[in-house]
């Protein structure tokens, strides 16, 4: 089923991105997903596509969800093009299914008679986009009349690629195993990276990107940062990894947010623990964990190693004690998180 969702997404991004290119750009589409940066771009280029005339301006309308009225949007989608052949529509984080009735019924009537001048564009930022089948009317006009484009992260093949790809717009060269460090200490997202690889050739020194050029500029995010945590924890190493924490505490990250952040690396470990015990692989981890980074994957393999079942066991009962108490306690949340990494730390000398 996984499988099938995801090749219909991919589906429904290459004919997007193939009616872009031949100019047979439909009237109703839903743009939605966890990448922003891809999003962005290709609204861009719809919007570029379709707004390049001498009366662009009359030619797009714009709306949110505190301007956004059925009779704003019938009046905007059957204005007629000014000086062009389409028009664009285009409607920012608005939850339909959470509409009244009446109002999400205008709303139908209105997307079951576009004009074939208009391209209606539904975009999902901050609001997630989660059809409720139970609206049956709504949902099966969608179905039937919007493509639905869903912008979801690339696979880290496709990342790597993409990274090496922007470094020699730059006039660098970087090592599939090192976009993959990049990959791990960015999280991954697009928009951050664009970003970051800029700041890194502008660093470095020679033409290919060394180790060094990434540590120096990039900021990791605050799961990558954890992972220093969990490994000096892994290996016993509490001094270390209090002093990992306290570089948090000065960089003002939330405590409730290490916090997060480390319980999910101890359960990831828990699971390499488990996986590797009933001889599966990093793969079938991955998988497994929604785990698109090989290089984080093989970290946690490496220090699921060092570590015993029983300690996996103790150090997720000890990041959910710790999580009860920082909700309940009026101890200070940092003490908490020493405390933790004080406990985990002598857990793991136990073995």
């Amino acid at each position: 089923m996984a499988k099938k969702q995801a090749a219909e997404v991919a589906d429904s991004l290459r004919q997007f991105k193939q009616d872009l290119k031949n100019n047979t750009l439909g009237n109703f589409y839903i743009f939605c997903g966890e990448e922003a940066f891809l999003r962005d771009y290709y609204l861009a280029e719809l919007t570029k596509k379709l707004s390049n005339g001498p009366a662009a301006e009359f030619n797009v309308h714009r709306f949110d969800a505190a301007s956004i009225a059925p009779q704003a949007l019938l009046d905007a989608v059957e204005a007629m093009p000014m000086m062009a052949e389409r028009t664009l529509v285009r409607v920012d984080d608005v939850d339909l299914f959470k509409l009244p009735e009446g109002p999400r019924e205008q709303y139908r009537g209105i997307f079951e008679d576009l004009p074939d001048y208009v391209c209606l564009v539904f975009v999902y930022d901050t609001v997630e986009y989660r059809p409720n089948g139970q609206m049956r009317k709504l949902s099966d006009t969608i179905k039937k009349r919007a493509q639905v484009v869903e912008f979801q992260k690339p696979s880290e093949r496709e990342l790597t690629t993409w990274i090496a790809r922007h470094f020699r717009a730059e006039g660098k060269t970087i090592s599939d195993k090192l976009a993959g460090y990049l990959i791990f200490l960015t999280g991954g997202g697009m928009t951050q990276l664009e970003g970051e690889i800029k700041k890194i050739s502008s660093y470095a020194s020679s033409e290919e990107i060394q180790r060094s050029d990434i540590d120096a500029v990039v900021t990791p995010v605050l799961n990558a940062q954890t992972f220093d945590i969990s490994n000096a924890i892994a290996g016993g190493n509490f001094q270390l990894a209090l002093t990992k924490l306290q570089e948090l505490f000065a960089m003002q990250a939330e405590p409730i947010a290490i916090l997060g952040a480390v319980g999910s690396q101890i359960r990831r470990l828990f699971y390499a623990k488990t996986l590797a015990a009933c001889g599966k692989n990093q793969q079938t981890f991955m998988e497994l964990t929604g785990n698109k980074s090989s290089y984080a994957a093989n970290l946690t393999f490496t220090a699921a190693r060092s570590v015993s079942q029983s300690f996996c066991e103790k150090a997720v009962e000890l990041c959910l004690q710790a999580d009860r108490d920082m909700k309940r306690s009026a101890d200070e949340p940092e003490r908490i998180l020493e405390v933790l990494v004080a406990a985990l730390s002598q857990e793991a000398r136990r073995g």
